[in-house]
């Protein structure tokens, strides 16, 4: 799916710069440093497998579609121009928050916060003196997951029920309680993908517009005290996000 996004990134770039045509500004050289910032929305294009349940009841629930809602940061990046055409890039925004939601519940069942730092190599496709400077890059992103919560929802007996029942292990009614129930989510490494533009008001302020696809895979593990004893569940869960970002540029 990101293929198509990026392809379709790409055409807009390829149709904008035709329209925007050519002046006297931006014209970066080796050492140059771009700073842009502005707001930042993360879009996960979630899917998950299926939940697994531990001890005390072995085996695969069938309930799968966790999904993770989208969320609005500022975003900031640091580019550093190693030539005319290429710099290396690094991506930062204040922290990401997202509700986790399950299907089979019809609700959110916990929410996450998370960082996710990202380096590209980013190519500018327009020589120096172009107001309008596409680039496309690529690079890595390492994902940090913090300050994981339960809802309610979660955090109670009638859930996990839910849960332990479908692994067709344990007879519904099994598990009537279920406290101290946590959430806890691995970090992430992956590819990042990258494409953008900057346009210059002057020699060195413009308008930027980006977006980034980035490979974000997790496995959240939750646990709860019940009265069955300690139970234990995991997903894997493919974020996968879009991420739209559109501010200001400066390059010194």
């Amino acid at each position: 799916m990101f293929t198509h996004t990026i392809k379709k990134t790409l055409l807009s770039l390829s149709i904008a710069s035709v329209a925007l045509g050519a002046g006297s500004a931006f014209a970066y050289e080796e050492g140059d440093i771009i700073i842009r910032g502005g707001a930042a929305k993360v879009a996960p294009d979630a899917s998950s497998g299926t939940i697994k349940i531990g001890t005390p009841a072995l085996g695969n629930t069938g309930i799968d579609k966790v999904d993770v809602d989208s969320d609005t940061q500022f975003g900031i990046s640091a580019t550093y121009m190693l030539s005319e055409s290429l710099g290396i890039e690094v991506l930062a925004a204040t922290p990401f928050e997202h509700d986790i939601s399950l299907a089979a519940l019809n609700t959110d069942i916990a929410s996450t916060k998370h960082l996710p730092p990202t380096v590209t190599f980013n190519y500018h496709l327009f020589g120096a003196g172009s107001k309008f400077q596409p680039y496309i890059g690529a690079g890595l992103n390492y994902t940090v997951f913090f300050d994981e919560e339960v809802t309610p929802a979660l955090d109670n007996g009638a859930t996990f029920d839910v849960l332990a029942s479908a692994t067709c292990n344990l007879p519904t009614g099994t598990i009537t309680s279920a406290v101290n129930t946590k959430i806890d989510l691995e970090d992430s490494a992956g590819i990042a993908i990258h494409a953008g533009f900057d346009y210059a008001f002057t020699d060195n302020i413009g308008i930027n517009v980006s977006y980034y696809w980035i490979d974000i895979n997790t496995t959240a593990e939750i646990t709860t005290d019940s009265n069955a004893g300690q139970v234990k569940a995991e997903v894997d869960v493919d974020i996968d996000p879009s991420v739209y970002m559109i501010g200001a540029t400066y390059k010194f």
